[in-house]
This record gives structure tokens, sequence and C-alpha cells, in this order.
């Protein structure tokens, strides 16, 4: 029933995959949750790897996440090292959703550290308004539109449909966008980047761990996934910046992977002072 899907949709699409002999079952997304506690306690035989969950307290469970902030420093860095001084923020699940909250942490203190290595200053607004339930709205379309038009050169559209609201408003303004989850590019011509999270390569390694022996080293945890899993990084094939280099970028993906650059998760920390960096919680 695509977004009007229930608890029981989604419980029966499940029951249906593992009636049809499926061994795994791939859930994806949080809401995913309440079905997927039903279905895994009643199929015990069967694996379920549950993408962006957490532990549900089952051995054949798996609940993957990904460390969101990184996804989002290394956008908001590259951004700024591209020229851009004025950005903004707009997240989904009204501030509650913990993967939002990472991916926007993260996109601030990215962006502060380019702007103090260059020695500018820059703007962003930040705000949660109208993305309760991740979807497209003529409110939040208004909302991004004001925000282009008063100066605002690129948005960082953090929030499932609500990438169609936010490419609107920027096709209309001449302004630009940040994509999310996945490579956005090929969506919308407002895309510059994307803050990106390997989904794909999160499933498949689940999936091998279910079928070569070694379930048990992930079954009932929670596991976080980041650069040093290959799950965080922006899109090098269709790199969309001027003169911030894939080069450059690759770089700084080096120093997450090997530790030397360590990007704070704790987004409770998001209203502080920061060097280089004005934010316009709205």
């Amino acid at each position: 029933n695509g977004d009007q899907a229930t608890d029981d949709d989604r419980y029966d699409a499940m029951k249906a995959a593992v009636d049809g002999g499926a061994e795994v079952v791939v859930c994806a997304g949080f809401m995913q949750g309440a079905a997927l506690e039903k279905a895994a306690k009643e199929f015990t035989g069967t694996k379920f790897v549950f993408i962006d969950g957490w532990t549900l307290g089952l051995d054949n469970v798996v609940g993957i996440t990904f460390k969101e902030e990184q996804c989002g420093y290394f956008a908001g860095y590259a951004v700024v090292r591209d020229g851009f001084t004025k950005l903004g923020f707009s997240g989904g699940g009204g501030g509650t959703n913990p993967a939002c909250c990472r991916y926007g942490y993260g996109f601030v203190q990215g962006a502060n550290a380019a702007a103090a290595e260059m020695g500018v200053n820059v703007e962003m607004n930040y705000s949660w308004q109208f993305g309760d339930s991740f979807s497209a709205s003529p409110d939040l379309q208004a909302l991004i539109s004001g925000w282009y038009t008063n100066g605002t050169e690129i948005v960082f559209a953090c929030g499932g449909s609500m990438f169609q609201s936010i490419t609107a408003a920027a096709s209309a303004n001449d302004g630009f966008v940040v994509g999310v989850d996945v490579d956005q590019s090929s969506q919308s011509d407002t895309v510059v980047t994307s803050a990106m999270k390997g989904l794909a390569d999160a499933t498949v390694w689940a999936c091998e761990k279910a079928f070569d022996g070694s379930w048990d080293e992930i079954g009932n945890s929670e596991v976080a996934l980041g650069a040093e899993n290959g799950a965080t990084g922006l899109p090098t094939a269709t790199w969309g910046m001027e003169t911030y280099t894939v080069a450059e970028y690759e770089a700084q993906f080096a120093d997450v992977v090997s530790g030397a650059l360590v990007i704070d998760n704790d987004y409770n920390n998001l209203e502080q002072e920061y060097s280089n960096l004005t934010l316009n919680i709205i």
C-alpha cells in the first residue's frame, strides 16, 4: 500500500516472503519496526535484516544503523569548500529521528570546519518544520522558497519525499540541493552532491553473514556502519563540484577511516557556538 501502508500490511508482506521460502527478509526503514518484531517472533527460523533499525532482542534479527554524521560532514565540508556560504538544512522526523539528527549535526560540523580552514564565515538555516511525515508538501516548498529568496544558496534535503518540495523550490529560485541516502543527482539538476549511506552494501554484508555461517556474530545486535565499512560518503562518479576535488575528498575520507578525523555523533551538542558558522534554528 505504498505510503498508506499499515503495520498489518507490512506484516503481511513479511509473512508472504517467508511463506514463499525466503530465508532472509530485509526490512528497510524505521517504520517496519512493529511489524518486523511480530514477524520475527513468529518465524524464528527466518533471519531478518532491519535497515535503519535497532536491536529487538531477538537472535534472528540484526539492526543496522549508519554513522550519518560522517555523511553529513562530508557534504557540509564539500559545499563550503566549493564556495557556498549561505546554507540550509531541512530535516524529516520533526527532530526526533536519530538518523536525520546525525545527518544534520554532521552537516553543520563539516560546514564550520571548511569555513574555518578557508577563513570565511557561513550561515545556515536549520529546520524540522513540515517534515514530520517525511512527505512533500506545499508548506515545505513555500518555506524553502522563502529561504532561497532571502539568500540561501544550497539546502540539504534530508527526509524522503521532502526532496521533491525542496528541489521544486530550488528550481524556481536558481538554488541548489544536497541529496540524501543515495546519489540523487539523476532526480534533479539542482543536486550538487548527496550525503550517502551504503544501504545496498549493508544489505549485502548482512545477507553474507546469513549464508556464510557467521550470523551469530551479528544476530540480536545493533551494528553501526561507517566509512571504515565503505558505508558512508559522497558520490564520486557524478561529482558536481567545481573547485573541491575528488582527490581532496578521498584524502578526507581516508582520515575518517583511519581515525585521524573523528566526527561527533552526539546531536544534543548541536546548539553550541561555532567558530565560523552562524546557525539559525527555525
